[in-house]
């Protein structure tokens, strides 16, 4: 019922992802996927898994919800994995022969939540090194801007540079000896900043080296639910380093390997179910 045949990506789509480092995919994942990715997120955050922790700002209004490596908590998530669009998309993106999940996750930003998401590369809070690393970020809400549409600087993942990783904990710092990320605020005008206004299904999938963050949930009514797949390609090993994000449990891998096992899973070619 959920497996859906995967459509192809246009040579301009590709283009646009290498280029921009951010492509937006219209309807990738199905009204299926959507109800079903819904009511998987309701029931998370009735009961989260070890793996969640407070991102609200101080004395922030609204709620904003995080849980990480969901699919290993809830098996409707390993599904959205194993059979979902997703993997297959991303290998066509990376022109990888494979997609392997790093974690994945669920952001939820409710009516009135003043937590913004801070500008910030996803690439140094994680164990990997390798340039095939993405995230694709599936709405499964109408996204606005005031409901908080993610921002990208589009091009950024081709500086060459790495930024410190910026904590969304407020209990929690990282150390990493990186300069740190830009002030996009102050000087908006001086980046290329693209957003995009969001149907449920629709997903963008950014490079993980893409600079990128949101605004609070300004909207009275309107939730913005959405569900984060990290997908990585054939140049991604295992790079393990002092004061990173929390992995689910340290992997059965030595540094250097390819990231495989029961922590990260391939999708893509799909398994046999």
């Amino acid at each position: 019922m959920f497996s859906d045949q995967v459509p192809p990506l246009t040579d301009a789509q590709v283009a646009t992802f290498r280029r921009d480092g951010i492509v937006c995919l219209r309807g990738l994942f199905s009204p299926n996927w959507v109800e079903r990715l819904r009511g998987l997120v309701d029931a998370d955050m009735q009961a989260p898994s070890g793996m969640v922790k407070n991102i609200n700002a101080a004395n922030a209004t609204g709620f904003f919800f995080g849980d990480t490596f969901v699919c290993h908590h809830l098996d409707g998530f390993r599904d959205a994995v194993l059979d979902g669009p997703a993997g297959a998309t991303a290998a066509a993106l990376f022109e990888s022969n494979k997609a392997t999940l790093l974690f994945d996750q669920i952001l939820v930003k409710e009516p009135r939540t003043s937590t913004p998401t801070l500008w910030h590369q996803d690439i140094t809070y994680w164990p990997v090194a390798g340039t095939q690393v993405a995230t694709c970020w599936v709405a499964l809400d109408d996204v606005t801007r005031e409901t908080g549409a993610v921002e990208y600087v589009r091009g950024s993942h081709l500086w060459g540079n790495r930024y410190l990783a910026v904590s969304f904990d407020p209990q929690q710092t990282y150390t990493e000896a990186l300069p740190e990320v830009p002030d996009i605020e102050a000087a908006r005008d001086q980046y290329d900043i693209v957003s995009f206004d969001l149907r449920p299904g629709d997903c963008t999938i950014h490079d993980a080296r893409l600079l990128h963050g949101a605004p609070p949930n300004s909207s009275n009514t309107a939730r913005r639910r959405a569900y984060l797949q990290r997908w990585t390609g054939d140049d991604v090993t295992y790079n393990p380093r002092p004061n990173l994000q929390r992995m689910l449990r340290p992997p059965a891998l030595e540094p250097g390997a390819q990231l495989d096992g029961d922590l990260f899973l391939r999708a893509w070619p799909r398994p046999e179910r």
